[in-house]
């Protein structure tokens, strides 16, 4: 089982270029007002995501989701369950 910080470094790696300007990301970096991910950037990210830790993401918790920390943890969760 990966640690949260092993996926939070995979997360900042997938998320880092879809970054319209250039932002530190960190945990707490929100993913739409920080990142500037709009609707269809979001499920380019989520099926990025999804292939590359081998998992469905069920879009219902999407509205859960704010900043990276809070998908790392989303992810977290569903790898557990796999």
């Amino acid at each position: 089982m990966q640690s949260k910080q092993e996926i939070l470094n995979q997360l900042y790696e997938l998320v880092r270029p879809y970054a319209i300007k250039p932002v530190e990301l960190g945990e707490q970096t929100h993913l739409i007002n920080e990142v500037g991910l709009g609707s269809m950037k979001v499920m380019d990210l989520v099926m990025q995501i999804e292939d590359h830790f081998d998992v469905s993401v069920p879009l219902n918790i999407l509205p859960d989701v704010q900043t990276i920390g809070d998908f790392a943890e989303q992810l977290q969760k569903l790898l557990q369950d796999t």
